[in-house]
């Protein structure tokens, strides 16, 4: 609606408004002239106007992103000072190229994609534009069967699009110790699924961390640190495609 059309609108209840007022201000025992009611009356008119004019396009494209971080420990940031998890250097590195962005931190530690899908309408507020799914690393370390990983992770998919939230998958890989059967299984489940629902992926969220001792915390699992900053850095290019898919840059 234009403001023109409101006004319009708006104008015809003038009457309406204006005796409305009156008796009201004149029952509390107010005196009000006609003149001091006409100037009242006219401030409310345009109160009335405005609320009902369309929201400017370009104030709404230039509110931050609202992205939620979805994860088990690797997300939550297991071991490390707040400001050192994923979702907050990960916010630091888009803002550093001028991403107006908010990533939210939901990682928990321990979660299964069971667990995860078990919690996602508490963990993911209303209002959230894009969700970051991690979860399969502990699936993996339990020996749990890749068909029941594949079923729960598909269903966070499918409920996240149901509330109208685009999803990027953070791919895992399971240890090779577990048997090339086992691992061949569970490695394609990423791959599958952002083919077959049409999302942004990245294959493997520890790439470049994995198994170096450096850049690890002493359990060989938890990145550290700079572990972090070197997964943020690899997966920069593919959250920003990401974050265009939900709104086009420039």
């Amino acid at each position: 609606m234009t403001i023109f059309e409101g006004a319009e609108t708006t104008n015809r209840f003038a009457p309406v408004f204006q005796r409305f007022w009156q008796v009201m201000l004149r029952y509390a025992g107010f005196k009000v002239s006609d003149g001091l009611f006409r100037l009242l009356s006219g401030i409310v008119m345009s109160a009335a106007i405005l609320s009902v004019v369309s929201p400017d396009p370009a104030a709404a494209s230039d509110r931050p992103l609202r992205i939620t971080a979805f994860g088990d420990s690797l997300t939550a940031g297991y071991g490390l000072p707040a400001a050192a998890a994923f979702p907050v250097q990960l916010q630091r590195a888009l803002a550093a190229k001028g991403r107006k962005v908010i990533i939210e931190n939901a990682g928990v530690s321990g979660d299964t994609t069971q667990a995860g899908l078990d919690r996602l309408d508490w963990s993911i507020a209303d209002g959230v534009d894009g969700v970051i799914v991690e979860l399969g690393a502990n699936d993996a370390l339990r020996g749990l069967d890749p068909d029941q990983t594949r079923a729960a992770l598909e269903g966070i998919i499918l409920r996240l699009k149901e509330r109208k939230m685009s999803v990027m998958l953070a791919g895992m890989r399971a240890p090779p110790n577990l048997g090339q059967q086992y691992t061949s299984r569970f490695d394609r489940i990423f791959a599958d699924l952002a083919e077959k629902h049409g999302l942004v992926l990245y294959p493997f969220f520890l790439d470049g961390v994995a198994a170096d001792r450096a850049l690890n915390q002493p359990d060989g699992i938890h990145p550290t640190a700079e572990g972090v900053g070197v997964i943020v850095g690899r997966i920069l290019p593919t959250v920003e495609k990401f974050l265009d898919s939900i709104r086009p840059a420039g």
